[in-house]
């Protein structure tokens, strides 16, 4: 029962979700409680800076 939960949370936070919002989505009342659980899933705030700058900085196609 925990592993498609905890697979559910690692997706979201990779992807870049809030830990108040995966709070709300797991049931969770405390947002405190869930960054205890699952912090150590989070991507680091490196690897988050260099994703966020990469897509600040691609260059924008005819399309875009």
């Amino acid at each position: 029962m925990h592993a498609p939960r905890h697979f559910y949370a690692s997706v979201l936070l990779d992807a870049g979700e809030s830990i108040k919002a995966l709070a709300e989505y797991l049931g969770h009342s405390d947002p405190g409680l869930t960054l205890k659980v699952y912090a150590h899933l989070m991507p680091s705030s490196r690897k988050r800076a260099r994703r966020a700058l990469g897509q600040a900085l691609r260059p924008q196609g005819p399309e875009d």
